[in-house]
């Protein structure tokens, strides 16, 4: 375990170009930070702050060293422990006294908490509960300052236990190959949690990772806000040359534990905590100023008193503030949907293929709007492998459409740190398999970003690719994984079966503010042209299409499973049934009214996707439609669906697994013999 004497042993700032004010300044934004985290700790004993909060105190230096070399147009982005960077980069005291104790008033609306912490107008883009996660959102901001062009430089604060996750390699890698504004700057505060930092940590530390990557990096004394602000200064100037990124870490403890929640003992020795606490970067500070003459006792007396009626002035206010409501709170999910026409287009004579269909979409898009962004791997040269992105970069240049390495995780959330920045990330899944690689970016990171951050956050992004069986790819490539997404609240989930709806939803998605994950199938990548308008046209998510009208039976399915519905239909007609297939087009949101009519007319339903039964979308409408139209139904609703199995990969199998025109005439048969 480190000792606190490893401070001796690191360099002293080569520089120092602060002034005696900005001496001042720093020590009484450590003050305040302090005084902050203590406060914040007794209100949580005594139960006005609940849940739990994570202290800062001990590694103020960190926090006011590094903010006060940043200008107002830069950002940065934290973790859990991230109070002392959001006060040093202006935060409001009160606000965020609020937010820890789920007040309306708070920052994120008493909705997010401690560790969500964040305000877009001072370029604080959130704290964050995922470990490592600002370092792939940091890398999206980062991607937006370059486009943008404004000089803008950020932060991304990290523990030292965050260097062992994948982020932080994918994302040191994306920033130096595009020479992006971000500074990564890690906080070594010697535990992740209750495990020390030189027991999980291979090689010559945090700070030499950097050299693979060929990134400069340093490290510094961070109980010293002289050495943090002279490190981050160079890092800074570096960034704002378009130099691209620097590794910082800063070696400091904190004094309490993991969170005020723990209460783990045994895992630091009284010695090193009081070998620590002996370098109070507050203590050093206040002498350095003593010993230079800036600053007498006294002074130093009443600028502690000012804090104290700082913090106790705020968290009076806060106090007395009301909690949020659930139905406001509801309202903070999702960026409300803009109207769409209700006339759709008339597709016309042009026919197109559907893959042709996703691609002119892209297009049109990205030429009516600039901020539209492409990136995802090998969707350059070639177009990606399914030639769905041909011709886009080399209409709109390699800064719009974007190679990159194969790194889902920071492809993700870099897509999502950008939209946070006012772009429109599209983000290409090779292979839909592999979105499970970009499940914490989507997941905790997109569909959750607008909740957390109090209703105040757009994040407009388009998670898409193709997934499903068919074409012989196996277990790991042809997934039908749309319910995992359809369970979380945030995300929109698009499911064109034409490339009709293809060209019209991929316009709405790439337009909504909401998150959107857009699954293409396979085998409609190989199906014939049909006839697509040529002009741009969105259609309105939430709308379903009534592909064949009928009168004795409804059948619902999705993606490539609309057509062999339509197959179904056309075998039994010649038996004298009459069958209705309609197409949801978006799963989430889903057009019940239009299903719930057709059922009240058929009285009877057949639900059909490609995945297996169990969890499926289909169970959902089956529920639904059992709960609101039950006196309607001659029979049970029936669902088609594939084997509790994965893919398999030979031929032969794989046309059993996926259900076909047979499987689905026989379930409608099923339900209209049914007495």
């Amino acid at each position: 375990m480190a000792d606190a004497s490893i401070l001796d042993t690191l360099p002293r700032p080569q520089t120092n170009r602060l002034s005696g004010k900005d001496h001042l300044a720093l020590l009484e934004q450590m003050m305040l930070i302090r005084q902050f985290e203590v406060r914040a700790k007794e209100l949580f004993l005594k139960g006005v702050i609940k849940g739990t909060a994570h202290s800062s105190v001990g590694q103020e230096a960190i926090a006011v060293g590094a903010c006060h070399a940043l200008e107002p147009r830069d950002f940065l982005l934290t973790h859990h422990r991230g109070h002392g960077h959001t006060i040093a980069k202006g935060a409001d005291i009160g606000r965020m006294f609020a937010e820890l104790m789920g007040k309306a008033e708070g920052y994120c609306g008493g909705i997010g908490g401690s560790m969500h912490i964040a305000d877009f107008d001072l370029n604080i883009l959130g704290a964050n509960g995922i470990v490592g996660a600002g370092m792939g959102l940091g890398t999206g901001a980062a991607l937006a300052a370059k486009l943008r062009g404004d000089g803008a430089v950020g932060i991304a604060f990290f523990g030292d236990g965050a260097s062992n996750e994948g982020i932080f390699h994918e994302a040191m890698n994306l920033c130096a190959l595009w020479q992006l504004p971000l500074i990564f700057f890690c906080e070594n505060n010697q535990y992740g949690l209750t495990t020390s930092t030189e027991s999980v940590v291979a090689g010559q530390g945090i700070a030499a990772r950097g050299d693979a990557y060929g990134v400069p990096n340093t490290v510094i004394d961070g109980n010293s806000p002289v050495a943090v602000f002279d490190a981050v200064e160079k890092a800074v100037l570096r960034a704002r040359a378009g130099e691209g990124p620097t590794l910082i870490e800063a070696m400091t403890y904190r004094w309490d534990d993991h969170s005020m929640r723990a209460n783990l003992d045994g895992y630091r020795s009284t010695a090193e905590e009081s070998g620590w606490r002996a370098r109070d970067p507050i203590t050093r500070q206040r002498n350095l100023l003593l010993t230079a003459g800036d600053i007498d006792d006294n002074e130093v007396d009443a600028m502690q008193a000012g804090v104290h009626s700082t913090i106790e002035a705020a968290i009076d206010w806060a106090t007395e503030l009301p909690e949020p409501e659930l139905e406001a709170a509801l309202k903070m999910v999702k960026v409300p949907a803009q109207p769409v026409g209700s006339a759709e287009p008339q597709p016309g004579t042009r026919s197109i293929t559907y893959k042709q269909a996703i691609n002119e979409a892209f297009h049109l898009e990205m030429a009516r709007d600039e901020r539209v962004i492409l990136m995802g791997e090998d969707v350059g040269a070639i177009g990606g492998i399914f030639g769905t992105t041909v011709g886009l970069q080399q209409a709109f240049g390699p800064e719009r459409v974007r190679d990159v390495p194969i790194a889902e995780g920071v492809l993700a959330n870099c897509g999502v740190g950008a939209a946070l920045q006012g772009f429109r990330p599209i983000i290409e899944i090779q292979l839909f398999d592999f979105v499970t690689l970009m499940m914490d970016a989507i997941v905790n990171q997109a569909a959750k970003a607008r909740f957390m951050l109090g209703g105040k956050a757009r994040v407009p992004i388009v998670f898409r690719g193709p997934q499903g069986a068919g074409i012989r790819l196996a277990a790991q490539h042809t997934q039908s994984l749309e319910m995992l997404f359809a369970n979380v609240p945030g995300l929109e989930v698009y499911a064109p079966a034409s490339a009709y709806d293809a060209k019209g939803l991929m316009a709405a998605a790439i337009r909504s503010d909401n998150p959107v994950v857009f699954l293409e199938h396979k085998l409609l990548y190989l199906g014939a042209e049909t006839p697509v308008p040529e002009e741009s046209y969105e259609i309105a998510p939430g709308r379903a299409r009534i592909v064949r009208q009928g009168s004795d039976c409804t059948v619902i399915a999705t993606l490539a499973m609309v057509e062999r519905a339509e197959q179904a239909a056309e075998r039994l007609a010649k038996k004298g049934i009459s069958v209705e297939v309609i197409d949801p087009r978006t799963i989430k949101p889903l057009d019940m009214d239009t299903i719930l009519t057709s059922v009240r007319k058929t009285n009877r339903a057949v639900v059909v996707h490609e995945a297996p039964l169990f969890g499926s979308f289909g169970g959902e409408i089956a529920a639904s439609i059992m709960e609101q139209a039950f006196d309607w139904l001659d029979a049970p609703v029936a669902r088609v669906g594939a084997p509790e199995m994965p893919v398999p990969y030979n031929d032969r199998l794989e046309r059993d697994y996926m259900p076909d025109a047979r499987d689905i005439a026989a379930a409608i048969e099923t339900v209209c013999y049914r007495r």
